[in-house]
């Protein structure tokens, strides 16, 4: 994507509010220009710098918790259905590669030599040019050499390689280059054509051991075949209408326990014709244990934090689908009534929301089945709101710290007397 004069990135960047279609989240480029589509509850920062490198942290969590099939537009959209198959990862591989020589471009060094008294010394062409002293001795004589041919190397940037390389940051600065900086580099000079370009790439790869070599080649390589692909010269897209499920997967790595399969019933049918239905657990989102307590919790990505409205919090089905949860796992795996909660964990945005809240972590009140006695812990669902942007920068390695603040911000409200009666 050229960029003609001034580029205000917070122009360029949009907070779904999940409703009316803005369910697609990621990088979309077209004849109207690009724009960046973020979850919702995300509050984006206020300078240049720090949206661009939300963006960039974007892609990297819809990179890690989407798959090929999940990044789909829907029809209604995008105007067609098509596969979000662009590349991303190895335009940003091409662009910061650039970035990490200072803004060179990829270079080869080829051998050279030259007369001097260190270094590795090349023996046939010190022989051709080099001058020896002559030194007489005991009646022998002998040569001495004062200086040596020795082998050095200097970049060769006419190379097809570096020319490849050219093209390569070229295009990707036009895609994705205004992520990073508000400018973009020279045109590229003559260069092969794509086919030839891979055929290059492809040598490059089986003749390197070097990692960061190899990488660079093999980003190349799939940027050229896009590019070769590509129906479009301005129009791609990265990223997923199904942003639930990745806040599935992120609270789940924040909090969950990896072997959660042990902790929930299974169900099947008993067919009169043929075999036994297999066995398929009931599952939640993501089991957390921490001090020894047992947290069941459900993702929501509903637009509860942001709205306010009831009708846009989890519905019967859900509540008592989480009360079954726990029951199973007090009568059948001995857990205590007293160390088991439920919660459901929506986004929000913690410095603009209609609670006034002002944490990562807030409780907005609790779901009960009328046809239980609620009594028990688990049987009072907590709604829990989580900042969107924090989650997305905490989730690695089920950070302690967040724990706790979840842990705390369930328990709370239940060390109080329960009033479930009109």
């Amino acid at each position: 994507m050229d960029l003609d004069g001034a580029f205000h990135i917070k122009e360029h960047c949009r907070v779904n509010g999940n409703k009316d279609g803005e369910c697609f989240v990621g990088i979309k480029a077209d004849f109207d220009g690009v724009m960046a589509y973020f979850p919702i509850g995300y509050r984006l920062p206020e300078t240049d710098g720090e949206i661009r490198a939300d963006i960039r942290h974007l892609i990297q969590v819809l990179s890690e918790f989407t798959t090929k099939e999940d990044r789909l537009l829907a029809a209604r959209r995008f105007g067609v259905s098509q596969e979000v198959d662009f590349p991303i990862n190895a335009y940003r591989t091409v662009i910061e590669y650039y970035f990490s020589t200072g803004g060179k471009y990829y270079v080869e060094a080829e051998p050279a030599y030259k007369a001097g008294i260190s270094g590795k010394q090349d023996w046939p062409r010190t022989v051709k040019g080099q001058v020896p002293l002559m030194q007489k001795k005991g009646g022998c004589s002998s040569f001495i050499y004062t200086k040596f041919t020795v082998r050095t190397t200097a970049p060769n940037d006419s190379k097809t390689i570096t020319q490849i390389n050219r093209l390569c940051v070229y295009e990707a600065f036009k895609k994705i280059g205004w992520l990073y900086v508000p400018y973009m580099p020279k045109r590229p000079g003559p260069h092969p054509e794509v086919k030839a370009s891979i055929a290059i790439l492809n040598g490059k790869l089986g003749n390197t051991n070097d990692d960061k070599k190899r990488k660079l080649f093999q980003a190349m390589k799939d940027m050229l075949r896009f590019m070769d692909e590509k129906t479009s010269e301005r129009q791609f897209y990265f990223g997923t209408d199904g942003f639930d499920r990745v806040w599935e997967k992120l609270i789940d790595r924040a909090f969950g326990e990896k072997d959660k399969n042990q902790y929930f019933p299974r169900a099947r049918w008993l067919l009169d014709y043929g075999e036994n239905k297999v066995k398929r657990p009931l599952m939640p989102d993501t089991v957390m244990i921490y001090n020894g307590k047992y947290y069941i919790l459900d993702a929501k990505c509903y637009r509860y934090g942001w709205s306010g409205e009831p009708d846009d919090l989890p519905g019967s089905a859900s509540i008592n689908k989480q009360i079954t949860y726990g029951e199973y796992l007090e009568k059948y795996k001995g857990i205590s009534a007293g160390s088991l909660f439920n919660a459901f964990i929506m986004p929000y945005n913690m410095d603009e929301n209609v609670f006034n809240l002002t944490c990562v972590v807030g409780n907005i009140g609790e779901a009960v089945g009328d046809w239980r006695a609620n009594k028990k812990f688990y049987e009072r669902i907590q709604g829990i709101v989580m900042d969107t942007r924090h989650l997305m920068y905490h989730y690695m390695g089920n950070p302690m710290k967040e724990k706790a603040a979840l842990a705390d911000c369930i328990e709370a409200v239940l060390g109080r007397e329960a009033i479930l009666t009109k």
